[in-house]
């Protein structure tokens, strides 16, 4: 029996027609970040594993059990590799080893690319998937992280998400957020019996994290929980105010939300995320982002705020797909085609003329009458055929608005000139 081959579980092909609304989706990412200043930048899709055990931490889910060990065939290298898992640890270790702290702070970056987690497939979420992230080094501000925020809903409504909302929240710094920590831990060990089976073991390890808990027991509970809001410390109050004030200014409504938290000592003051109203479980989250003010010092740079996002881009695309979005195909200009169905070297060095002047243009390379060559250029979408016949040898061409069922004779050296008007103007043949 034939082997049958299929891609990978937890990934998926991108066929034509789904690509397309990729790189539309990808064009508005890269269009928004150069408008807002950020430069894009590309970090290797694997690095050295101890980058995301330190830059991730070595007791997250993401690297206890997500992350993409890569075991190189041969017996080389040193140091222990992986996939990335997230964009943000590899740009700031590009940042820390390029001296990028010499360049005029903040650093505006951005990233669209594959990420790779071995987590269980569902819904959604893919083993491989595409990221924009955008990341801000340098700026220790308030208002850089209201724009990264407005950024991201612009992006939303651009692709034609209209209906994002953001979610708000701040977990402090190393000032207040330890004593804010023992006090949630305490509150948790008196109702360890009521949190989910799955959730005990936090306690102790990481008591923040239970804020974001999708077992609804946990959730029950959190409801009675102690707000990190009335523990903050002066300047993460003041620092908190701003970016409501910013927010403000921008006309952009927020949802406080005090689940909305991090795990990583390196995340600082504000956190947030982007959902659609009436998704629920894990599929809410579109994306989200934070201030990672100790990270660039933590894998080796000097102290350096910095706040960044990451949109999944998949989410995107299946949404959009989901409500009927198409993203439009790129018909060539003209098909070429011809009398003569074994003639494909004059249609060839034609359409090659064509193309070398900019017009996108196809080649009929089949031989087949030229009947069927004209149905296909119409099913291509194409505005033109030019058709290769006898008129050839007196220097002209014949040229067919498919749409419009015309066609006149033009000379070979003008079928330039004729389809750059007509492709500048979408004109379909008559002057």
């Amino acid at each position: 029996m034939a082997t049958t081959y299929r891609a990978p579980r937890g990934t998926r092909d991108l066929l034509p027609a789904q690509r397309r609304v990729f790189a539309h989706v990808e064009a508005i990412a890269n269009g928004l970040a150069e408008r807002y200043g950020y430069r894009q930048i590309d970090v290797p899709m694997f690095e050295q594993s101890a980058v995301f055990e330190r830059g991730l931490g070595a007791a997250t889910d993401i690297v206890e059990k997500e992350l993409f060990r890569v075991s190189p065939s041969r017996g080389e290298e040193k140091d222990k590799l992986a996939l990335r898992p997230e964009a943000t640890a590899g740009i700031v270790r590009a940042y820390i080893e390029h001296g990028m702290h010499t360049l005029p702070q903040p650093v505006r970056l951005s990233l669209i690319g594959p990420m790779f987690r071995y987590d269980r497939p569902q819904a959604g979420r893919y083993r491989q998937h595409v990221q924009w992230n955008v990341e801000a080094i340098g700026d220790p501000g308030p208002g850089v992280d209201a724009e990264l925020i407005e950024l991201a809903l612009r992006f939303y409504r651009d692709a034609g998400l209209g209906d994002v909302e953001v979610k708000l929240n701040t977990i402090g710094d190393p000032v207040c957020r330890p004593a804010y920590v023992a006090t949630l831990a305490a509150f948790y060990r008196e109702r360890a019996d009521r949190l989910a089976l799955a959730d005990r073991a936090r306690i102790e390890t990481n008591p923040m994290r239970l804020l974001d808990s999708k077992e609804a027991a946990t959730q029950a509970v959190n409801r009675e929980a102690p707000l990190l809001w009335d523990h903050l410390c002066d300047a993460c109050s003041e620092h908190f105010a701003g970016v409501r004030v910013h927010l403000d200014v921008l006309g952009i409504p927020y949802q406080l939300a005090p689940e909305i938290v991090r795990g990583q000592d390196y995340y600082r003051r504000t956190t947030f995320e982007f959902f659609r109203p009436g998704a629920e479980g894990q599929q809410d989250a579109l994306g989200g982002g934070g201030r990672y003010d100790g990270l660039v010092e933590l894998l080796g740079g000097r102290p350096t705020p910095a706040i960044g996002f990451a949109l999944g881009l998949d989410r995107v695309v299946n949404a959009l797909v989901a409500g009927g979005f198409e993203a439009p195909e790129l018909a060539p200009v003209a098909v070429v085609v011809g009398a003569d169905p074994a003639a494909t070297a004059a249609r060839l060095r034609i359409a090659t003329d064509l193309r070398a002047a900019g017009i996108a243009a196809r080649a009929d390379l089949g031989q087949r009458k030229l009947g069927k060559q004209l149905e296909t250029a119409a099913r291509d979408g194409a505005h033109f055929a030019a058709i290769v016949g006898d008129e050839l040898e007196a220097g002209q061409i014949l040229l067919r608005d498919l749409p419009a069922g015309t066609q006149r004779s033009v000379p070979l050296g003008d079928l330039v000139k004729e389809l750059t008007r007509a492709s500048r103007t979408h004109r379909h043949g008559g002057d």
